[in-house]
């Protein structure tokens, strides 16, 4: 499902319009040492006005009706370190699993080699392949290895993890998740929501900030560049999603309210976006292969919170189209001049409606 409007600018189209010059070493290649120690920089939707600040500045800017929509997945140890029978050492990344209960969808690299039928040994269990399903592979997992206990965290390319680094390694199984997370399914963690913290929490709620949950497990395609110079030759690859019962209440209300919805990251704006309408109702499951392109119109997010993006990244296209080209780029150029963190460990931006 693609979305589009019909006022956009010819060159919001085009893929170079959404590249940016950024150093290495803006690439955050380790949290924060407190989750709101993070940066911010708060902006209003659609204004050139922007203040730099840091994240926990945001419980004074918000005005405390809001109600804060976040992902609550939880990111799966996904990488296996795997060897054939030969002796060749071999990387498996889980992707989802299948509906028979036992077997994954998984890329293994290098692959050139891998047969079906053959018997990969990782660490304390054994592996079978099945064969291929697309560009991915079909293996089997034993119902009795805990994944938890065998599998690493699947940081993203761009963090470096060399061997010996244990004290990182054991830091990102817990700060590579989010303190809402509690549903596992993710390969990759929904960014935004690793700013926040319980003293936070606690500080927005005593406000009389609100918050709901959705879950959007975030699949591999989050990393996926845009290989088209034409954004409308672009698709976002499909992700699983769910939405409560409890939520779809909370947002009914508070749009009948006219209280400001804000979306925890693109993951929870993604499930928002997807929504037919704010009614209340029963669970929603399915999957959204929602594709937010230039001139689309948001219907139920008023505000978005969202780290540093990649250059030429779906993930930036939709920050543009929710807050203006030309105004995200300008909060990009002042990260970069400013030597704010970037990416997954990075700092963070949140656009808010403008009220008065």
């Amino acid at each position: 499902m693609t979305r589009m409007g019909t006022d956009p600018g010819e060159s919001d189209f085009s893929l170079r319009s959404y590249q940016f010059e950024l150093p290495d070493s803006l690439i955050a290649q380790e949290p924060a040492q407190n989750r709101s120690d993070s940066r911010c920089i708060f902006a209003f939707r659609g204004e050139k006005q922007r203040h730099l600040g840091n994240f926990s500045e945001m419980v004074d800017r918000l005005h405390g009706d809001e109600l804060l929509v976040y992902n609550d997945t939880r990111v799966i140890p996904a990488r296996i370190r795997a060897q054939r029978a030969t002796g060749g050492k071999v990387e498996i990344f889980l992707l989802r699993p299948c509906q028979d209960g036992f077997s994954w969808l998984a890329w293994i690299s290098p692959s050139r080699r891998i047969k079906p039928g053959e018997t990969l040994e990782g660490p304390d269990v054994a592996i079978r392949v099945h064969g291929r399903e697309g560009s991915s592979w079909r293996v089997e997992w034993p119902a009795d290895v805990p994944l938890e206990r065998i599998g690493e965290v699947p940081l993203p390319p761009y963090i470096e993890r060399k061997p010996g680094q244990t004290d990182l390694q054991a830091a990102d199984k817990e700060r590579y998740q989010t303190v809402f997370a509690k549903t596992p399914g993710a390969v990759a963690a929904p960014t935004a929501g690793l700013h926040f913290d319980q003293p936070i929490l606690e500080a927005l709620a005593t406000r009389g900030v609100q918050r709901a949950g959705v879950t959007l497990h975030v699949g591999p395609g989050t990393f996926k560049p845009i290989e088209s110079e034409q954004l409308t030759d672009h698709r976002v690859d499909p992700e699983w999603y769910s939405i409560s019962r409890e939520t779809r209440t909370a947002l009914h209300e508070a749009r009948k309210e006219k209280r400001p919805i804000i979306a925890i990251g693109t993951t929870s704006m993604r499930v928002l976006e997807s929504l037919p309408d704010l009614t209340p109702g029963d669970e929603i499951i399915g999957e959204t292969d929602l594709t937010i392109l230039p001139g689309y119109q948001f219907r139920h997010a008023d505000g978005l919170l969202t780290n540093f993006h990649l250059p030429g990244s779906s993930l930036l296209v939709l920050v543009s189209c929710f807050h203006g080209l030309e105004n995200t780029l300008n909060l990009y150029r002042e990260a970069v001049e400013n030597q704010f963190r970037f990416y997954s460990y990075g700092d963070c931006m949140l656009i808010t409606p403008q009220r008065s």
